[in-house]
Order: C-alpha cells, then sequence, then structure tokens
C-alpha cells in the first residue's frame, strides 16, 4: 500500500471526518449522520474471476451505519480516493455496492420454532449503500460517471441494462459555498485545492485543525510537500487545535532556521578546506562529531 493510500485511509478512519464529508457532499452540510452512529466495516470482498481463483477486492474506506436515530439511515458509506481518473471506476463501484447489499441479505436473524425445532429466516430490513469517489486530481473528472460511459450499450438495450451512476465529489472545482458546508477538517483540506485550482495565491483559514498528526500528513502526500511532514517531525508544539495559517508561520520559520544552519556549515566546510580551521574546532563549532562533520563535507 502506497504512502498516498495509507494516509488518506488515516484521516479517513476518524468517525467525524467521515460522517463530515457525507453530510457536506449529499445534505448540504445538516446533520443527518452523525459520528457515533458509524463503526468501521469490513473493506474486503472476495470474487471468483474466469480463472476460477477466487480474488480478494478492498474499499479505501467503509463504515456501517448502526444508529437508528440518524435523520437518514444507510447501511454502509464507502470511500474511493482518486488521483487519477479510471475509466473502470462504475465498473468498481458497482462490484463494492453489489458485495454490501449480499452482506445485508446474509445478516437475516435465523429463528428457532421452540415447538417444532424447525427455523426459519426472518428477513431484516434493508438500508440503501452509498460510495463517494473523493477526486483530488488537476484534470477536472467529466468521465466516466455512469456505467453508460464505459459499456457500449447499443439504443434497443438501453431499455433493459440499467445504468448506474458515479458520485463524483471532484474536490479542486467544488464551489467556495460547497467548500463551506463541510464543517471539520476536509473543509481545510477542500479549501486548499480549491484556492490553487483557481489560480490565486492560498489565504489559509483561520481554522482550528481537529486531527493535525493525519490531516497533515494527508496534506503532504496530496500536495507533493514534504514540509507538512517534516513539520510533524520537528515541531513538538504541535498539538490539536493548531490552524493552518500557525502551521504555515512555523513552516517558514523552520525552513529560515534550517538555511541558517546549512549556510553555516557550509562556512565551517570552506574554513577547513581552506586550512584556516581545523577539523576539531569546525566540528565543535557545528556541534558534530569530527566522522559526521567530514560526512557532511563530503556530500556539500
Amino acid at each position: 500500500m502506497g504512502e498516498k493510500d495509507i494516509s488518506q485511509k488515516n484521516f479517513e478512519s476518524h468517525n467525524d471526518v467521515v460522517a463530515d464529508i457525507v453530510n457536506g457532499s449529499l445534505f448540504e452540510g445538516e446533520e443527518f449522520i452523525k459520528a457515533d452512529s458509524l463503526i468501521d466495516a469490513q473493506p474486503f470482498s472476495q470474487y471468483k474471476a474466469d480463472d476460477g481463483v477466487l480474488h480478494e477486492q478492498e474499499r479505501d474506506v467503509a463504515k456501517y451505519c448502526v444508529d437508528a436515530n440518524c435523520n437518514v439511515r444507510l447501511a454502509m458509506v464507502g470511500f474511493e480516493n482518486q488521483m487519477a481518473i479510471d475509466s473502470d471506476m462504475p465498473l468498481r463501484v458497482m462490484g463494492y455496492d453489489g458485495d454490501s447489499y449480499r452482506d445485508e441479505m446474509n445478516q437475516d436473524t435465523i429463528v428457532v420454532d421452540e415447538a417444532t425445532g424447525k427455523k426459519r429466516r426472518v428477513r431484516n430490513k434493508r438500508y440503501p449503500v452509498i460510495t463517494l469517489v473523493l477526486y483530488f486530481g488537476e484534470k477536472p473528472w467529466k468521465k466516466p460517471r455512469c456505467l453508460y460511459d464505459v459499456i457500449d450499450v447499443p439504443d434497443k438495450l438501453k431499455p433493459f441494462v440499467n445504468d448506474f451512476k458515479l458520485n463524483i465529489i471532484d474536490v479542486p472545482r467544488l464551489t467556495p459555498e460547497q467548500v463551506k458546508r463541510y464543517k471539520g477538517d476536509f473543509q481545510i483540506i477542500a479549501d486548499y485545492f480549491v484556492q490553487r485550482t483557481s489560480g490565486k495565491e492560498y489565504v489559509p483559514p483561520n481554522k482550528p485543525i481537529q486531527h493535525v498528526d493525519s490531516m497533515l500528513k494527508l496534506m503532504s502526500v496530496l500536495t507533493r510537500d514534504k514540509r507538512y511532514y517534516d513539520f510533524l517531525n520537528e515541531d513538538s508544539a504541535a498539538k490539536e487545535g493548531i490552524n493552518m495559517c500557525e502551521v504555515l508561520d512555523r513552516i517558514v520559520a523552520q525552513g529560515e532556521a534550517r538555511g541558517e544552519i546549512i549556510g553555516t556549515q557550509r562556512t565551517l566546510v570552506s574554513l577547513v578546506k581552506k586550512n584556516l580551521l581545523s577539523l576539531r574546532d569546525a566540528a565543535a563549532e557545528a556541534g558534530m562529531s569530527e566522522e559526521a562533520f567530514k560526512k557532511m563535507a563530503g556530500a556539500m
């Protein structure tokens, strides 16, 4: 599993993040799905291909919705994260959703008649399965958006071949109004992509980050900017509640301090090479062992 997949799944493992994304994407930000109604679901399912071998497929994120007090009851919520357009995405999501509905059928209650000992199946109520495709790519996701975009269906067959549409959340192309429908950390991520896609200089919001570690690691891989990851490793003061303004200020400060250190090290190496300073004194000035200083000097 790649670093991007791990970071996305780690961030979306938080129930409040999942509930926020669903509510913001489907219900204009109203709290129809509650965080405490979600529990982890098994992301794996199996299918048998033409070769007769049993294969395994895995959703990126899967959550059961178990609270009957939710304003809208779902059997399962699934996320698929995409950085690139997948031409077969409708087929993939159909497979995931079909397996989830099959799982619902398998959850029917078996009741034993005390008098006869006979078993009978009690059919449980069925609930919908929804999969959202969260797309972060540079190009707009125009196609495929449904099954008809993937398979060749003659007009004569269309009355008999059910179409299947994808729920694409094209994050960089969201409107500012749509971004505001999200209330948590996903709003910060969506806002970043929307601002960057507009071609304007990014202005971070003054909004506290709830899941600092998982969100900044995801930002690091989505933006290909290692500074977010380095910030987590170097800044011991990073705590829940810090905002993006503070994160970027500290990243800039860390970069300047790192630049000063590298400048000092280059000066010391130059003095040693010119025999104006001993290796021992240069290493002591840099706060390094002589061996470490020589290794650093060789890399410059």
